[in-house]
């Protein structure tokens, strides 16, 4: 009984041993296994973070790419513009070779002076045609006064020089109602072409104002004629402009005339003569002080049948004198005349006249107080002869036609002579003063 309890309890701690034997090793096993999946954890999450930072390097270097894209193609439009740019720069410089040695044909200036809307036109319109003979007619903006969008205007054309005249000065009317803008024009017209004569020491000079439109052969006009005011002495300037170039009453666009009648609007003039005027320039109305005898001393004016100039200037210092009447209906020439090869020597002096001579004796005489009526009904030239202004006035009024006299000389005549077209055909109209014919050698 003895030996069976002491069997027992034998056994009992061999179980024991065993048993605890087992719990060690499983503690064992566990703490190991613990250890492993802590490690197992600990690069899991090292991995993650290693993860994000290289997605996050990934992330960089894609911005950077797309950076670079972004770059490479501003750079690449850069290099296009400053191809471009270059291209352009050799053109120009081309040209400045090839005509380093030409002297301007004449100075173009446009007088402004608060029209900003007014100066963009007239100046896109002289661009359209001037940017190609920009070398022989350079081009000037001369503003009178302050006003800041003319100003800024002006200066937003890059080849176009800009000159401002600023004059304090107070002006005092030598009449009662008179309109300090016609004294503050005289002056303005007086400053830029001293500034273009004598300072910048132009031969010729083109006057414009801000409210005109130019026509496609404008330039090539003036270049043919230009050489009339350096060898002809009795010619005062060259003008574009018709007073009497309503559509109705013209009709060939390479007809030029001689005229006694200062007409302005787009007008050549020569150092030479601006330094015979300069002196005595007068305080206001200049152009009606240009047409006074004494001053053009019986030189005269080319004009052509068909203006190369258009005044839209319908709101102005004149207040639409005139407008609708005799600016609006103006044709502007739309015909690109040769001038290049065009023979202009019957516009010289004795040639002229004789010619003209010829066709006013060729056109039919009408006499009566129905001479109007039967001009209508006619299908050749004729000629009506006025008895004085007031005739002259009556008769013109009847056609239509500028009825206005300065200094005793009807506008557009030459010798008292006014000719027209017929309702836009190749018939002429010639009203001619009683000693017309005498003048011409008839």
């Amino acid at each position: 009984m003895a030996r069976s309890i002491v069997d027992i309890r034998l056994l009992f701690l061999v179980v024991a041993a065993i048993f605890i034997f087992i719990q060690v090793r499983l503690f064992a096993t566990q703490s190991h296994y613990a250890d492993r999946l802590a490690a197992v954890e600990k690069a899991e999450n090292q991995c993650v973070s290693e993860s994000r930072i290289l997605i996050d390097q990934i992330s960089k270097q894609q911005e950077r790419i797309v950076d670079l894209e972004e770059k490479m193609l501003r750079k690449n439009e850069e290099c296009a513009q400053l191809k471009t740019l270059i291209q352009d720069l050799q053109k120009k410089l081309q040209l400045t070779i090839n005509h380093r040695d030409e002297v301007p044909v004449a100075a173009v200036v446009v007088m402004a002076c608060n029209r900003p809307d007014y100066l963009e036109r007239t100046i896109q319109s002289i661009l359209k045609y001037q940017t190609s003979v920009a070398s022989k007619f350079p081009l000037f903006i001369s503003q009178d006064g302050t006003n800041a969008d003319v100003k800024n205007k002006a200066l937003s054309f890059t080849d176009v020089t800009f000159m401002q005249h600023i004059d304090l000065e107070p002006v005092e009317t030598e009449r009662p109602g008179e309109l300090i803008a016609y004294y503050k024009i005289a002056r303005h017209y007086k400053w830029a072409l001293d500034e273009l004569f004598v300072k910048r020491s132009f031969n010729r000079v083109i006057i414009l104002e801000d409210d005109m439109e130019i026509a496609p052969d404008f330039f090539e006009y003036f270049e043919a004629t230009a050489t009339f005011l350096d060898t002809d002495k009795t010619i005062m300037a060259v003008s574009s402009w018709n007073d009497n170039g309503q559509q109705q009453f013209v009709y060939d666009p390479e007809v030029l005339y001689r005229s006694d009648f200062f007409p302005g609007l787009g007008w050549m003039l020569t150092k030479s003569i601006w330094e015979e005027l300069s002196p005595k320039w007068p305080k206001a109305y200049w152009d009606d002080w240009v047409r006074l005898k004494e001053v053009h001393k019986d030189r005269q004016f080319i004009h052509p049948e068909v203006c190369r100039t258009y005044n839209f200037g319908e709101h102005g210092s004149s207040m639409g004198q005139f407008f609708q009447q005799y600016l609006q209906p103006i044709r502007l020439n739309d015909v690109q005349v040769n001038w290049k090869s065009a023979d202009l020597s019957y516009l010289k002096e004795e040639n002229f006249r004789k010619k003209f001579a010829k066709e006013v004796s060729a056109a039919k005489p009408l006499q009566g107080s129905d001479a109007i009526l039967k001009a209508h009904n006619m299908d050749e030239d004729v000629r009506i002869q006025y008895n004085d202004q007031r005739d002259f006035e009556r008769i013109a009024r009847q056609f239509g036609i500028f009825e206005e006299w300065k200094d005793g000389v009807p506008r557009t005549a030459y010798k008292g002579v006014v000719v027209f077209r017929y309702k836009k055909t190749r018939r002429r109209i010639f009203l001619i003063a009683p000693d017309s014919l005498k003048q011409l050698g008839l």
